[in-house]
């Protein structure tokens, strides 16, 4: 082969490694941010990046740029392949031609045919304006995918710069969505456009930062303060994942030997039905390292959910956390958990839950902004989803809200109690108001007979062992055997089948 030839190749592939030149890319790294190519490189096994499209160009003249705005090809990452797409901001600000949208969508249904996790990091100003219906007909092709692949592949989202406009459509349909804290921010409108439509005053930051998306909205699931911790974070966030939703989760060692019956579980949750306590604790106690891979931490701190491993196996865990709001059911919180829910169904993660909780948040607010049909979200996705469900109620089980936390009447395979647990349809107090307010208010000494009903509801009802008499409970155990029966209820699941009855799909309450 002519040295012309070669040269000529370099030369080509050179241009596209420089992106939109080192002018730009030194101001990126201004701005305190990885380019493109350094993203990959970094979130990417060593040496195991096979780029596609590297020498793809846009055909509008003045806009040729080998590569143009996006990064796209396929990696391993702890040796399992992955597919991955980086916008390049320092190529026409990231911003989406039909010619990127091209890209992104080949990388994402090679990921179908093979079966492989999508990455992508978004750092991008949104549609090309220039090349107008082109623009937006791409990302009408990448929604299509995203929406496709939901189901059947792990789609996560890095969001590394700005994501505006429709940009933001195709992350809000991917699982997880990552926000880099200061350099990224997710918006519809801008603030502009809101100045001049609403006169409100709003800075991007406020608008659509990692922090409102995290603590406010909900759409953003893990907030974290720099490209590079972001990247090991979607490294570890893989560990517990499937390939596909025709696989298993790698399994992993604990690192350490893990006992499994631990004392210190039987202190965790107080006697006190009032006293809070957190339940994060009982779930380190539990899980193998303590190492608990929380998910949307800030946002709905009501109820909590995250993965973990036991005995090597991926689980993922929704509980109730009595440290907030004594962990009741509320709209956000029953959104949250209830698309967790349907992810671990989807990709055949068990599910583990445990439970305290009084019930559903009351008040006018609640009502009006639906909270019938966001319960009913996560009860249907309990009652929909086949993969093992455990269940462990640590203290109160009350109403409605306890049916819906993965009880025995809506498909759970094992149900546990500790006996502290209260299973009734209401808390005493509330059921000495409403059955027997006459009866006290007759009595000589009303306070007196108050307390005598109150204690004879508990002994007769407010306990676990009336729904373990009815089968509606497997098991009372002690705190510190929970580790033991969920490790062995686990390993008989293991080739658990289970099924919907057959139809296109289910209509949820969205």
């Amino acid at each position: 082969m002519s040295q012309q030839k070669v040269d000529t190749l370099r030369t080509k592939y050179e241009a596209a490694r420089l992106g939109g030149g080192q002018a730009r890319i030194d101001k990126q790294h201004q701005q305190g941010k990885l380019t493109a190519r350094e993203r990959i490189e970094a979130f990417l096994d060593e040496g195991s990046f096979e780029e596609v499209d590297a020498l793809s160009m846009n055909p509008n003249p003045g806009e040729q740029i080998p590569g143009d705005g996006v990064v796209t090809g396929f990696g391993r990452v702890n040796g399992r392949p992955v597919a991955l797409f980086a916008q390049d901001f320092t190529v026409q600000g990231g911003s989406l031609s039909l010619t990127v949208s091209k890209k992104i969508c080949k990388i994402m249904d090679m990921a179908m045919k093979v079966g492989c996790p999508v990455i992508g990091m978004n750092d991008s100003g949104g549609a090309r304006i220039q090349e107008g219906v082109n623009s937006l007909a791409g990302y009408g092709e990448i929604f299509l995918r995203n929406t496709m692949a939901s189901g059947v592949i792990p789609q996560i989202s890095l969001i590394m710069g700005p994501c505006a406009g429709g940009a933001v459509y195709s992350p809000a349909i991917t699982d997880f969505i990552t926000m880099v804290r200061n350099t990224s921010y997710m918006f519809v409108t801008g603030p502009e456009v809101i100045k001049a439509v609403t006169h409100e005053d709003v800075t991007k930051e406020e608008l659509g930062g990692a922090s409102t998306h995290g603590y406010k909205s909900g759409v953003c699931h893990f907030m974290v303060p720099s490209d590079l911790a972001a990247i090991a974070h979607t490294r570890e966030l893989l560990s517990f994942l499937p390939s596909n939703n025709m696989g298993e989760a790698p399994r992993r060692a604990a690192l350490n030997e893990i006992p499994l019956e631990n004392p210190d579980l039987d202190n965790v949750a107080p006697e006190d039905p009032a006293k809070p306590y957190d339940m994060r604790l009982l779930i380190k106690g539990v899980v193998d390292d303590s190492n608990f891979f929380e998910v949307m931490e800030a946002y709905a701190q009501n109820v909590v959910i995250g993965f973990a491993r036991i005995e090597g196996r991926s689980v993922g865990i929704v509980a109730n956390q009595p440290a907030v709001l004594a962990g009741v059911l509320d709209i956000s919180a029953s959104e949250k958990a209830a698309r967790f829910v349907r992810f671990c169904d989807a990709f055949n993660i068990p599910l583990i839950v445990f439970e305290d909780v009084p019930g559903f948040l009351p008040g006018t607010h609640q009502e009006y902004n639906g909270l019938i049909k966001n319960g009913a979200k996560l009860l249907y996705a309990f009652c929909e989803a086949t993969v093992p469900k455990l269940t462990v109620i640590t203290r109160k089980a009350y109403g409605g809200a306890y049916i819906v936390m993965a009880s025995k009447h809506i498909r759970s395979d094992f149900n546990y109690a500790y006996p502290t647990a209260e299973i009734a349809v209401m808390g005493a107090e509330g059921a000495a108001n409403i059955l027997y307010s006459k009866e006290i208010s007759k009595a000589e000494d009303p306070a007196a007979k108050r307390a005598q009903i109150i204690a004879d509801y508990n002994e007769r009802l407010a306990n676990p062992y009336v729904a373990a008499s009815l089968g509606y409970v497997d098991e009372v155990i002690m705190p510190r055997e929970t580790r033991k029966k969920l490790a062995r209820a686990l390993g008989l699941l293991e080739t658990k089948r289970d099924q919907a009855p057959p139809k296109k799909h289910g209509n949820i309450p969205l």
